[in-house]
Formats: C-alpha cells, sequence, structure tokens
C-alpha cells in the first residue's frame, strides 16, 4: 500500500507549517522525515492520518484521499504511533492494545478468542507481555510507548505512520523497535514512514529520507543522498562529522560541540586553513 502527499500545504492560525510537500513511500520501504523542530514533520503525519483534514493539495492511502476516507476505512489500513499518548482511564495493558482491533469489529461487537490472541502476539513481539494485566498508568514511559506500538500492531495495519516512536525508549529497545520495523516492511510489505531525531537511527534502518525545513522539503532521496554534511549543517544549522561506521557500513553522524570546534578553528588557524576547509575536506 502506497502512502502520498502531492504538493500538500498547511498553517495554524495563518502561520504556514508545510508548503507543497511532496511525498511517497512505497509498500515495503521504510522511508525517514527528519528535520529540526518546528519543521512540520508531526504536522505532516496527522495530515496523513486523518487528523488534520483541511490541507492543502492532496494526500493518499492506498489511492484514496484522506479528508474524505472513512475513519474506520482508513484505520483498518494505517497505525499511528505518536509522540506521546495520554489515557484518562486506568486500561490494563492488554485493553489497551485490543483497541487496535475496534476497525475490524462490526458494529458494537466484542473482541473474539482470536482479537485476544492477535494482541497477545503484538505484545510479545513488542517484548511487552510481562505487563498484560498491568495498568496503563503503572508504566513508565517507555513501557508504555510499547504497548502503544503493540496496539498498533494489534490492528494488524498496510501502513506506519511512526512519530518518534522510540522518544521514551533506551537503546536496546529502541534497536528491537526498529528491527520490527524492518521485518513489517520485508516480509509483510508495510509502507512505513517514521519521524526520527536520531540521524544514526535513520541511517541503519530508513531506506530513503526526506529533509524538512521551515515546512519545505530541502532534500529527498536515498540515505547516504540526504546524510550529507551539507545537507545538515543546512537544515540543522551546526556542525556535524560525518563518515561511515566501520562495523555496520551505514553512515556514522556526530554533532560537533562548540569546544571541539573551537579547538579545530584553533588548530587549523595554525597552519593557515580555515574551520570551513577542515569541514568541507574531513566531513561529507
Amino acid at each position: 500500500m502506497r502512502i502520498e502527499a502531492d504538493a500538500v500545504g498547511f498553517g495554524y492560525g495563518g502561520k504556514t507549517a508545510l508548503e507543497n510537500v511532496t511525498l511517497r513511500v512505497e509498500p515495503g520501504e521504510v522511508v525517514g522525515l527528519l528535520g529540526p523542530n518546528g519543521s512540520g514533520k508531526s504536522t505532516l503525519i496527522k495530515i496523513l492520518s486523518g487528523i488534520l483534514p483541511q490541507y492543502e493539495g492532496s494526500a493518499r492511502v492506498d489511492g484514496a484521499e484522506v479528508r474524505t476516507a472513512r475513519r474506520k476505512d482508513l484505520a483498518s489500513k494505517v497505525a499511528v504511533v505518536p509522540q506521546e499518548t495520554s489515557f484518562g482511564f486506568p486500561f490494563t495493558v492488554l485493553q489497551t492494545v485490543l483497541m487496535g482491533r475496534h476497525p475490524h469489529l462490526a458494529g458494537l461487537a466484542f473482541e473474539t478468542r482470536q482479537d485476544v490472541e492477535l494482541a497477545r502476539v503484538a505484545l510479545d513481539r513488542c517484548g511487552a507481555a510481562h505487563l498484560e494485566d498491568r495498568t496503563i498508568q503503572e508504566l513508565s514511559s517507555g513501557e508504555r510507548q510499547r504497548v502503544v506500538f503493540a496496539r498498533a500492531l494489534a490492528q494488524e495495519p498496510r501502513a506506519l505512520l511512526l512519530d518518534e516512536p522510540t522518544s521514551f525508549l533506551d537503546i536496546r529497545h529502541q534497536t528491537e523497535l526498529y528491527d520490527l520495523v524492518r521485518e513489517l516492511a520485508m516480509t509483510d510489505g508495510t509502507a512505513v514512514l517514521t519521524v526520527l531525531h536520531d540521524l544514526n537511527l535513520a541511517a541503519e534502518y530508513c531506506d530513503r529520507i526526506y529533509l524538512l525545513r521551515q515546512g519545505q522539503v530541502a532534500a529527498a532521496g536515498k540515505t547516504d543522498e540526504v546524510l550529507t554534511y551539507a545537507n545538515l549543517t543546512t537544515v540543522f544549522e551546526t556542525e556535524v562529522y560525518v563518515d561511515t561506521n566501520d562495523l555496520t557500513g551505514q553512515l556514522l553522524v556526530v554533532p560537533l560541540s562548540g569546544r571541539v570546534r573551537r579547538e579545530l578553528a584553533k588548530k587549523e588557524s595554525g597552519v593557515g586553513a580555515s574551520s570551513s576547509g577542515r569541514y568541507t575536506t574531513r566531513v561529507w
């Protein structure tokens, strides 16, 4: 199932959040959506998930325009994992994950044994099966995020929209979650669009990248074509070191602190070279 945005625009109170954004995610792809805070990443996820229907241009999922699609039809195909999810009632973890089955239930029908089994499988895949009987309020932020991801899996989606899904996860659970995302893309043909702030996670797991700046696409293409020194320093307005990870062969992106930049500038001034020359000759 394909996710598409064509010349999408959106604004909040007269302030432009997105302008002329065009994007494609094919079945089986993991596509990263990167950019600084306020660049429009979360807004685009909300548009594609049907939360913000008053957009300009076209946003389509499986060929259907999002603004006119029935919510239940959309939810049966697309699952969303937001940055944070609030729960007003003390649902158990299993009850929370079972909410993902609602798009597949007829009318006011109750969940079947098969629905419960699918929810438990989703919890197990997210490393959260042992939390089944606990209430959602008892969990840490990281545990809660894994449960929310399990709820998304229980929907049996053909597309995933992820908005910084690993924000509250430790390193182990970050890699486990994205290993699962890659598995879903490769084995089930799931189309995945994920917002990331960790550039190294993006380099490791994404097939392609869209880099946003001030609501517009600043760069798009294969991961190694987009995560370059020139693109990253322009979009994020800070110095970075970009190299190849000797172990994985993927890109390695390291932000340079003010202390490091000052030390490099001193060394280079001693040999008559500018700091920009140093960075451009040593960094991609």
